[in-house]
């Protein structure tokens, strides 16, 4: 008779391998269970890597493609020119052509600076603030910040010492003096009391004008709450005339108010 030991030896009899060692087939299943799971590993690092091929395939495309150009910024439009200069140009120039028969339009006199001047002398010296409020004054009216002159010698009997600031003085040239001398011809000197014309004798004899001020409170950026004293000061008008025949001619066709003469008078 057999028993169910024998069945069981007969059913799943032992292997041997190549060295002669016998292998049992629940070993030959966990080396093919581990076998299958190192290929499903694979796979799956397989597809990832292929995941992450496309990821950085992607990102190599958005890298590559162009970024979109920002908008230009409008580009700032010329200033315009100030109205005087554009008067000079369009009627005043042609006028001293004809009129002195210039062979050239360079010839034709201009302006070429203004030069603005305040002194404070003794005040200076009582008064520590003064400077300073000349200096406020004198960067209203010309809309450029002047500079400090200083005494280049000292006096003992005026109490002066060298390098000790002593006045103010601006100069303006281009753009900023001619609308310096608009106002100052079409706001400023209206503004003045008992106004009868500027004198036809303040040239120097090479075309310039020297014109004073009594007050710095006729000028409207000055307001009269605000300053602390009443202060003067000289205007210079630097022209490009060789004479002052050319330099009066010029500027009283720019529209400077001179005072009529005995012919004028005359003829009004």
């Amino acid at each position: 008779m057999t028993t169910k030991a024998d069945d069981n030896k007969n059913e799943k009899p032992e292997k041997t391998g190549a060295t002669g060692r016998r292998t049992s087939t629940r070993r030959s299943g966990g080396a093919a269970k581990s076998a299958s799971a190192g290929k499903g590993k694979a796979k799956v690092a397989g597809s990832k890597s292929s995941g992450g091929q496309k990821a950085r395939a992607k990102v190599s495309t958005k890298a590559t493609t162009p970024a979109p150009r920002k908008a230009e910024p409008a580009q700032a439009q010329p200033k315009a020119l100030p109205r005087l200069l554009a008067r000079f140009r369009e009627e005043i120039a042609p006028a001293m052509i004809k009129e002195f028969e210039y062979t050239s339009p360079m010839q034709v006199p201009r302006l070429n600076k203004i030069v603005l001047n305040i002194g404070i002398g003794a005040e200076a010296i009582q008064n520590s603030r003064a400077i300073a409020n000349a200096t406020g004054d004198l960067a209203l009216i010309s809309g450029q910040h002047p500079m400090t002159t200083r005494a280049r010698k000292s006096i003992a009997a005026f109490k002066v010492r060298e390098g000790m600031p002593m006045g103010l003085a601006v100069t303006l040239r281009g753009r900023r003096m001619y609308e310096f001398f608009d106002r100052l011809i079409s706001s400023t000197l209206p503004r003045i009391r008992d106004f009868r014309g500027l004198s036809r004798e303040a040239f120097d004899g090479r075309g310039s004008y020297a014109l004073g001020i009594r007050e710095q409170v006729i000028f409207p950026e000055i307001d009269y709450n605000s300053i602390d004293r009443i202060r003067g000061l000289q205007v210079v008008i630097v022209t490009s005339a060789t004479n002052d025949r050319e330099g009066l001619r010029l500027l009283e066709l720019m529209g400077v108010p001179f005072t009529r003469t005995e012919a004028g008078d005359r003829a009004a």
